[in-house]
């Protein structure tokens, strides 16, 4: 039997401002999945927030896209939407979109990352969850976890893995998608991916060689982009993510390598600014200089039977303190460019920003130049 890890979040307010979820929209969460729990739609679940986004964690036998579960979703975002509400915390329900479930959440707002798959032995599997920056913040981390031996030594040494994995990469602008292999296609995947405002890695794959089956995946990142929903910008994408590891993919360690560089992303203030992924602690996934600058949670679980051991919060190792001052550093050096690129992102990814309702405001005054 196939067991399904979800991760569905949404902003349904920010206390203050976007700092942080309140402690009552999480109780009302846990509530709602506790219930879930004991009649059984779910086989367990956890509650936490990274930033200002309420994150959802269950594990369930409905598979990806189960109406079921993404009406309990849904129905918790909007219960939480009306605490929010109530005490009239900034932004409230600002991530739901539509004001009636249609039967899956995608498309309204909400961040869905979801993979069903074959249990192994022992499951080790971590989720991955960001505040003030886009889905294609994964891509860097990702593809050094399944293609960058520099990175992962399993490629190198490991038989298991050592032929390489398939990455499934859609155009969010185009909305298609693609799949390479690596290292074969490695720089085709590289190509791509580099441009992270439209290419953005969905989905990692095992292939045919892999003890693993090549058709369930072993890593899968939200892709909901929120100003292609909205028409304007609502707030960052704020993606998740969960990947899977040891045992024919590659070691705990070597996931949780890829994030130790701190790289630059998109997102930030207004989702209109530069910054690094600072690789944080659960307490400490608060963004407040200058609404940042992004950050990444990691829970890191072990599954058996769809049920989940008390989650470990990995990057509150104190080896990634250099990363941290590392990345506190580039705040300090990219915060001084003000308003200038490129801290600020260049015109071309600003067209769902504030920023067109100021030129719509001086267009009438460009005279042509002779």
């Amino acid at each position: 039997m196939k067991t399904t890890f979800s991760i569905i979040k949404a902003d349904v307010g920010g206390w203050p401002g976007h700092a942080l979820v309140h402690p009552d929209l999480k109780e009302i969460a846990a509530i709602k999945l506790r219930d879930a729990q004991v009649s059984e739609l779910i086989i367990d679940y956890h509650v936490t927030n990274c930033g200002d986004d309420l994150e959802l964690i269950m594990t369930h036998k409905n598979g990806v896209d189960a109406k079921e579960i993404h009406n309990l979703a849904w129905d918790t975002f909007c219960e939480a939407t009306e605490r929010a509400s109530e005490l009239g915390l900034y932004g409230a329900g600002q991530d739901l979109l539509c004001d009636a479930f249609s039967g899956n959440i995608k498309g309204m707002g909400p961040g869905v990352a979801e993979m069903e798959f074959t249990e192994r032995k022992a499951e080790p599997i971590v989720a991955f969850m960001m505040d003030k920056t886009e889905p294609g913040a994964f891509n860097l981390p990702i593809f050094k976890i399944f293609a960058d031996p520099f990175n992962t030594a399993g490629l190198i040494i490991d038989p298991s893995i050592h032929d390489g994995f398939n990455f499934e990469v859609w155009d969010i602008l185009e909305h298609k998608h693609v799949l390479l292999r690596t290292p074969e296609e490695l720089y085709d995947l590289l190509a791509l991916i580099g441009a992270k405002s439209r290419f953005v890695i969905k989905r990692v794959f095992p292939k045919k060689t892999s003890k693993l089956p090549e058709s369930e995946p072993v890593a899968v990142i939200s892709t909901e982009k929120l100003y292609q929903i909205a028409g304007e910008y609502v707030g960052k994408d704020d993606p998740a993510g969960v990947v899977r590891a040891q045992s024919g993919l590659p070691a705990l360690g070597e996931v949780l390598e890829g994030f130790s560089l701190g790289h630059l992303v998109s997102g930030w203030m207004r989702g209109s600014h530069n910054g690094p992924l600072m690789p944080v602690s659960v307490k400490d996934a608060q963004c407040t200089r200058f609404d940042g600058p992004p950050r990444v949670i990691a829970l890191g679980f072990q599954m058996k039977n769809g049920k989940l051991t008390q989650p470990v919060d990995l990057f509150a190792d104190i080896a990634f303190d250099y990363t941290r001052q590392r990345a506190l550093e580039i705040t300090d050096y990219m915060r001084r460019h003000g308003p200038f690129e490129p801290h600020r992102l260049p015109m071309a990814d600003m067209e769902y920003t504030t920023l067109p309702k100021v030129m719509t405001k001086l267009g009438k005054r460009f005279k042509e130049v002779k």
